[in-house]
């Protein structure tokens, strides 16, 4: 894998001069334009434009050739071969944005790395209880002054590091002046505290697994890029409910894993079948189709901008399989009134992911056109989206696209010829909606009496 920017690194070697710019996420420090003009600088004009700047290179094979031992490595449970696993996989599993990969590396090709990475996240929460939970010390007097009894001194699992050595060093063998052996200190007691091989239980180590578990995400999210294993993790029980377990605790779960989980799902969602949480597949973690639902729901009403458009986006997809409507339908005046809040913001990334969202909402059944229509504001922020108008025009269009389906149901006559006038406007104003607003004013004006309109308010059509 090779990753160069050949017309940033051109345009860097010219300025020579220029600022270096801080390092983007899932990208090595100095992989940006800086590089390049570093290098230009120092009077390398020698090098051709396209070996300016870093690169990483990663053999195609690597993966075929040490797959067993990536895997090992993740299982182990050793700082070093759990650090070297996790930084090959974040290589391996990296893609810039318009790269394509020729490479690329499937989860089928690599037999139990999913899981092994799912037990890395695993065992971070297993230890990320909040400190508040924890049953207060008790001191022990009873052996006070005896070091066989265990109870000599006291010994808090997620208190300091030194609680062995400090063990070893008093229990530890004495010469003939009743002193300490100063050659005791490398005790076969003390390999595990001295040397950095295993995860401590003290709070250093609860960091370190935090760490593992973040990069690991990190590395989960990437392979759900990849449409080779969209299908093997969207049918992973196992890996769906630590990604939902993680957004459902996104108020003390660390930022950086839950927006690794929250983007894992959407990339997943096409092909999600909510229904997987109640099927005959092994379960490792407690986690039904109402408890999904409402981690999405957390997430779509948390302040954090990356986080609720996520789950607006999200919506948008899950509605797609008609298998996960009754598991949304009790949710929806929820849905709705957050996405037209949403559609008020100004950010154009906002609208667009709320307009999205509600276009496929709306075309599930009747009652969700009527319900849509009855939001207040909801007409009015779909008007203001398409007279901006948006930057991306398949948003405007939507938008206009979602009046219509509103207008099609004689239940919301009342509340769209309020609008009558704005739609007219349109009507003549904007030529690329014209047809959109024809049709919406036709359905206003028409006789309600018809067969059409009878059977579209009976039978929702």
């Amino acid at each position: 894998m090779q990753k160069k920017e050949q017309s940033k690194g051109s345009a860097g070697a010219a300025g020579g001069g220029a600022t270096a710019s801080g390092a983007k996420r899932g990208r090595p420090f100095g992989s940006t334009t800086g590089s390049s003009s570093l290098l230009a600088a120092h009077g390398d004009s020698a090098a051709p434009s396209t070996l300016l700047g870093p690169s990483l290179h990663v053999q195609s094979s690597f993966a075929d050739q040490n797959n067993k031992r990536i895997v090992l490595a993740l299982q182990s449970g050793i700082k070093s071969e759990l650090t070297w696993a996790l930084n090959t996989l974040t290589l391996l599993s990296f893609k810039e944005k318009d790269d394509i990969r020729r490479d690329a590396t499937p989860l089928a090709k690599i037999p139990g790395l999913l899981d092994a990475l799912l037990q890395v996240v695993d065992d971070w929460r297993d230890v990320a209880y909040p400190k508040d939970a924890l049953r207060p010390s008790r001191m022990r007097t009873l052996g006070a002054n005896c070091v066989v009894s265990g109870f000599g001194f006291e010994y808090d699992a997620l208190g300091s590091s030194d609680t062995v050595s400090s063990l070893s060093s008093k229990a530890g063998p004495t010469n003939s002046k009743g002193t300490t052996d100063k050659g005791s200190e490398n005790q076969p007691l003390q390999w595990w505290s001295q040397d950095d091989v295993l995860f401590n239980l003290d709070e250093d180590g609860r960091v370190e697994r935090q760490q593992c578990a973040v990069a690991a995400s990190n590395i989960i999210r990437n392979f759900s890029f990849m449409p080779e294993n969209e299908t093997i993790m969207a049918q992973h029980r196992h890996c769906l409910e630590t990604v939902f377990q993680c957004i459902n605790d996104h108020l003390t779960e660390d930022e950086e894993l839950v927006t690794n989980a929250l983007e894992t799902i959407v990339n997943l969602a096409p092909l999600l079948d909510l229904r997987i949480f109640s099927s005959s597949k092994a379960s490792y973690i407690e986690v039904t189709e109402k408890d999904a639902v409402q981690a999405i729901m957390g997430m779509l009403n948390s302040p954090i901008k990356a986080w609720h458009l996520a789950a607006s986006e999200l919506l948008g997809r899950l509605i797609i399989n008609p298998d996960n409507e009754p598991f949304l339908l009790p949710f929806f005046p929820q849905i709705y009134k957050r996405l037209v809040d949403i559609l008020s913001m100004p950010a154009a990334d906002a609208q667009a992911a709320a307009v999205a969202s509600l276009f496929n909402l709306v075309e599930v059944n009747m009652d969700c056109r009527l319900r849509l229509a009855s939001e207040r504001w909801a007409i009015e922020r779909l008007l203001r989206v398409i007279r901006q108008p948006h930057p991306v025009p398949e948003v405007s269009r939507k938008a206009a696209m979602i009046l219509e389906s509103l207008a099609s149901e004689p239940q919301n006559r009342a509340v769209l010829l309020a609008h009558e006038n704005t739609f007219a406007e349109m009507l003549f104003s904007d030529s690329r909606h014209s047809d959109s607003f024809a049709r919406i004013l036709y359905e206003l004006t028409s006789r309600p009496n018809t067969r059409v309109a009878a059977a579209r308010g009976v039978w929702g059509m």
